[in-house]
């Protein structure tokens, strides 16, 4: 009887290990499938880094979140739209362009067919929707100055008006990074080893922020930004997107930004762009 107890302690000890471990990815499915977590360090994932606040977001929370950042810079509003609108995706949908939602809720708003706001395959183009959500936005009085959750709450008029409070935040750290108001603060893991695409990543440009000068040969694309904020903001929307472009390289001025499929890539010294003040992305 003796010579069994070790044996049974350690058959116990692996059964015990065995359901935490499968408690634990229980845990984790139902907080994923729950949009109740960041991706984990070893997943494919974008940080964002700015205004001493660090968010992650995954790839496709990325792609979308530069369009609706790009397109407040399109219009000319100032970078508190940006955070507005994001508060606003993080609390209706976790940044997903869902087609479905409460009753005719769809996109990434969460904007009603019947309540005027377009049709639903009008509402499930996030380019659409973005900026019907800023239509209204302007014309909410003292948007610029009131209380991020309060103006929001008047466009989207919600049934949990202080919602959008609990994601000012990573709201503003995303707003900042992606219109350019802070530098050298946005990237991603991706592992997709997605097709260069060096026009389509063009037209997305053009698409997001309007008039952009671009210039193509073969797989780079350099771009006159005009300005160190915008050129940020076009640096920013290339790594967001890497995985829809085959993006594997981005520099501004002596930053250089370069795509890995093991860590997550840095921003680091590098010798100026030829091109003094331009933006030069390369794809594969």
């Amino acid at each position: 009887m003796a010579s069994r107890a070790p044996a049974r302690a350690v058959g116990c000890l692996v059964m015990a290990v065995v359901v935490l471990a499968a408690l634990g990815v229980g845990a984790f499915l139902w907080r994923q499938q729950g949009d109740l977590v960041t991706p984990l360090l070893a997943q494919q994932r974008c940080v964002a880094d700015a205004a001493d606040a660090t968010v992650t977001i995954d790839l496709e929370q990325a792609h979308f979140s530069s369009i609706i950042v790009g397109l407040s810079i399109k219009r000319g509003l100032a970078p508190r739209a940006a955070s507005i609108a994001m508060a606003t995706v993080y609390q209706e949908t976790d940044i997903r362009n869902l087609d479905y939602g409460d009753r005719d809720s769809v996109g990434l708003f969460q904007q009603r067919p019947s309540q005027g706001w377009g049709t639903v395959e009008q509402l499930m183009d996030p380019y659409y929707a973005t900026n019907k959500f800023y239509d209204e936005l302007v014309k909410i009085n003292n948007w610029e100055t009131d209380d991020i959750n309060d103006v929001a709450q008047k466009v989207q008029r919600s049934g949990y008006p202080e919602a959008y409070r609990d994601h000012e935040t990573d709201a503003r750290s995303l707003a900042s990074v992606l219109t350019g108001e802070s530098t050298a603060g946005f990237s991603c893991l991706d592992k997709t080893d997605a097709e260069g695409d060096a026009a389509g990543l063009a037209r997305s440009l053009k698409r997001t922020f309007g008039s952009v000068a671009v210039r193509r040969n073969g797989t780079m694309i350099t771009i006159n930004p005009g300005s160190t904020r915008l050129g940020w903001a076009y640096a920013h929307h290339a790594v967001a997107n890497s995985s829809y472009f085959g993006v594997t390289d981005v520099q501004i001025s002596d930053q250089r930004w370069r795509t890995s499929t093991e860590t997550l890539p840095e921003w680091s010294a590098a010798t100026p762009a030829s091109d003094t003040g331009s933006v030069e992305i390369t794809v594969r």
